[in-house]
């Protein structure tokens, strides 16, 4: 679990990433839609500008480690940590 609160819903922040991608060639830069409509949904830029990023990701438009990887690998690394400390006691 996130140690922070996810304040918007996921359909929100879909359709933001979605109103950056769209839009972006109304813009004069990616910055500058990104913080014109992150001020429409009141969030901060950068958060956006990361689910942006996050979302390209996911779609192959960008090189990274997609988000259902990244979170099989989190599920994996947690489920050995758990069979080590069955197996040998706390570490």
């Amino acid at each position: 679990m996130s140690k922070t609160t996810n304040r918007f819903a996921p359909e929100v922040r879909e359709r933001a990433v979605r109103m950056v991608i769209d839009h972006e060639r109304d813009y004069p830069s990616r910055r500058a839609a990104v913080v014109s409509i992150a001020e429409k949904i009141g969030c901060v830029p950068q958060t956006l500008h990361e689910w942006v990023k996050k979302a390209e990701v996911d779609s192959g438009r960008r090189a990274g480690v997609p988000t259902e990887v990244a979170n099989k690998m989190k599920a994996l690394e947690r489920e050995v940590r758990e069979l080590r400390q069955a197996k040998f006691g706390a570490i």
